[in-house]
């Protein structure tokens, strides 16, 4: 039964410690979550430009293709392709963020000289057209893989972060602070019986010399 219950004043010390460093580490939390959300909507800004940006990129480039293709045939366009000999190269490194490791994309050059595509020069301005406008698709979508990855990393621990302040401020420490009240009630209920227990020895003591 909760009256039979005896918590000691170090029970109590020690839960106040715990309360204080639960607080401590739930504004920390909040501090983060908001920081992130702050980040995310950078990023987002970020990749909705991008989008654009690809979507225009990718409208070009297939124009300069159709063009290409209209001024050469499809077997010399795959011959031509299959003449370039670099190809570029990918290193996928990490970065932090608030505390979230995200992706780095690196790569050599995607663009190229006209000389650095192994074409010959007999080949139409319209191919090296199409292939530097391919060039720049490519690009754009190097950069959007690396910011679109880092914000749907920072949304997912945004969600994580939200639910770990959520649970101290509505269920951790609330709950503590409960089981706080509580003790203090009890330690304040033991002091006033052994005051009353010690006042009925003392006057048992007084009728007794009294006697």
């Amino acid at each position: 039964m909760a009256q039979d219950i005896k918590p000691t004043r170090s029970e109590l010390m020690k839960l106040k410690k715990k309360i204080k460093l639960a607080k401590s580490g739930y504004n920390l939390l909040k501090k983060k979550r908001d920081g992130l959300i702050l980040d995310f909507f950078v990023i987002l800004k970020k990749v909705k430009t991008l989008r654009t940006e690809l979507t225009e990129e990718y409208k070009r480039a297939q124009k300069k293709i159709a063009l290409a293709r209209i001024l050469e045939s499809d077997l010399h366009i795959r011959s031509v392709a299959l003449a370039i000999s670099q190809t570029p190269t990918l290193e996928l490194k990490k970065k932090n963020i608030m505390g979230v490791v995200v992706p780095s994309i690196t790569s050599s050059e995607v663009k190229k000289k006209f000389a650095e595509r192994g074409f010959g020069y007999y080949d139409s301005i319209a191919i090296d057209e199409a292939a530097d406008a391919f060039e720049g698709v490519v690009e754009k979508v190097l950069i959007a893989a690396e910011v679109e990855t880092s914000m749907r990393k920072i949304l997912k621990e945004i969600e994580k972060t939200k639910r770990r302040v959520n649970a101290l401020e509505f269920a951790v420490i609330p709950q503590m602070e409960k089981t706080q009240s509580f003790i203090k009630m009890r330690l304040e209920e033991m002091d006033r019986e052994n005051t009353f227990r010690l006042k009925r020895i003392k006057q048992k003591l007084e009728n007794a010399q009294a006697a």
